[in-house]
């Protein structure tokens, strides 16, 4: 099972992320919120900023990792089974929802420098 300590090193991992502390733990980069922990109603698990068009799918596809309460139904975000998810989905799903938030410039420089040619 990953915890809060594998999403802050993950999170955290990523250019010009920022945590954010205070009643729940918040993962932000340029003030755009892209990883934190849901309320206590919704799971008090994390709930990651998705893309409008690939949340249904995320969701009807691996509902065993990624669910919704109510309070989620009309916003791109979903929530995750920290329970079911492994180190790897965990990763990748965190760089998907901050490359949704980060400028584009700032997600071609991360991609350029990830690329296998360097």
């Amino acid at each position: 099972m990953v915890g809060w300590d594998d999403i802050r090193t993950i999170a955290l991992s990523l250019p010009e992320a920022e945590e954010e502390h205070g009643e729940r733990p918040a993962f932000r980069v340029r003030g755009k919120l892209f990883a934190w922990r849901s309320r206590d109603r919704d799971g008090a698990t994390l709930a990651l900023r998705v893309d409008r068009d690939e949340k249904q799918m995320m969701l009807e596809s691996r509902p065993d990792l990624y669910f919704q309460t109510p309070h989620y139904e009309r916003y791109p975000g979903v929530l995750v089974h920290l329970d079911a998810i492994d180190l790897d989905e965990l990763r990748e799903r965190i760089e998907d929802a901050w490359m949704i938030q980060a400028p584009k410039s700032l997600t071609k420089d991360y991609l350029a420098g990830k690329s296998p040619s360097r």
